[in-house]
């Protein structure tokens, strides 16, 4: 008779996860362990792979699910019909403060994408390119009627090096946090340097 799985079972799983994450953010994906996944988990190696059946799963899962959840985010903000200015503002805000509980996850799909199979790749890579899809659309319509539309997919790209590599500077304890953070990268982007506002204080 089969064993039937735990009732924290998938609570387990994402714990795993996160502690793989933070693990492959660290030291690399390759020079990982799974001994090392399975001692930061306070699990035996044998019950890790009740749960992963090796490193790369656990790659394709963070990379995969850090992905999946950026792209949702993309059709939530699509069914809230917000435009112009609004629209790019609150795409900004919910991507930055996505980040806020994904820096690590995020750090591995920027930096060990290369090591996935070929189809697991693509498929991520085409979630990423849904994301960059999602924003560039807001940057166009906040362009309408103005010369050089071409520039839509150029402005993107630039405001994703601003978003994508926030994790190589914030510190967890910082005078500012992803919530404040994302008003500022909005300020920045739309209006320039001078239009930059620090949040109100609580």
């Amino acid at each position: 008779m089969a064993r039937g799985r735990a009732s924290n079972y998938e609570e387990q799983r994402d714990m795993i996860l996160r502690q793989a994450a933070t693990l492959f953010a660290r030291y690399g994906y390759p020079s990982t362990s799974m001994n090392q996944v399975a001692e930061a988990c306070s699990l035996s190696k044998a019950t890790l792979y009740h749960y992963y059946r090796d490193k790369y799963s656990l790659l394709v899962s963070i990379a995969d699910g850090h992905v999946s959840r950026l792209a949702a985010l993309i059709d939530d903000e699509q069914a809230l019909a917000l435009h112009g200015e609004a629209r790019l503002r609150h795409l900004i805000n919910r991507i930055v403060e996505e980040y806020a509980d994904a820096q690590n996850a995020h750090r591995v799909l920027t930096e060990d994408v290369k090591f996935l199979e070929a189809e697991d790749r693509e498929r991520v890579l085409a979630k990423e390119r849904h994301v960059v899809a999602g924003f560039a659309e807001a940057v166009t319509e906040m362009r309408a009627g103005q010369p050089s539309t071409h520039l839509s997919k150029p402005l993107t790209m630039l405001l994703f090096g601003m978003i994508n590599w926030m994790f190589t500077w914030m510190k967890p304890d910082g005078e500012l946090d992803h919530a404040a953070m994302g008003p500022i990268v909005a300020d920045l982007f739309l209006g320039g340097i001078s239009q930059v506002r620090l949040p109100p204080t609580s």
